[in-house]
């Protein structure tokens, strides 16, 4: 008996939102991940890009638990010396919710061929209106 391996060009993709209000920002990306990557489908291929597209909606919502806003930094480096900017996370919540969101998503999708071309499937929505409703997507409910 051989093992289903399925193919990229034969991925049946669904839509699914997810709110992100009230909730914690990291269980918000993991679930997000999760979809985009197709771990939820019993065809799941590791090799395969066979994941769903995500909209994530409320992301200003979204809450850090613990200390996380004070002392929970993003960082990234130009490349030149004395290159380094960095931002708090209560600052960065504030000004682009969406972008910590998304930085959330891609830490715990694969550093892969794969995982790059998951994330391209990922929107996210600061407040609760989309741009995607002509998709028909579902709400997640797992």
């Amino acid at each position: 008996m051989s093992t289903y391996m399925e193919k990229a060009g034969q991925v049946a993709r669904k839509w699914y939102v997810l709110d992100a209000a009230d909730k914690p920002l990291g269980r918000t990306a993991v679930i997000a991940a999760h979809i985009l990557r197709g771990k939820h489908k019993p065809s799941f291929t590791p090799h395969a890009d066979c994941g769903d597209h995500v909209i994530i909606i409320n992301t200003e919502k979204a809450v850090l638990t613990g200390r996380k806003l004070t002392q929970k930094y993003y960082r990234h480096h130009s490349g030149w010396v004395g290159g380094l900017k960095e931002i708090r996370y209560d600052d960065l919540m504030q000004k682009r919710p969406e972008q910590a969101m998304m930085l959330a998503v891609k830490g715990m999708l694969p550093a892969t061929v794969v995982g790059r071309k998951s994330l391209t499937r990922c929107r996210v929505y600061r407040g609760a209106q989309h741009e995607n409703a002509a998709q028909k997507p579902e709400a997640w409910t797992l």
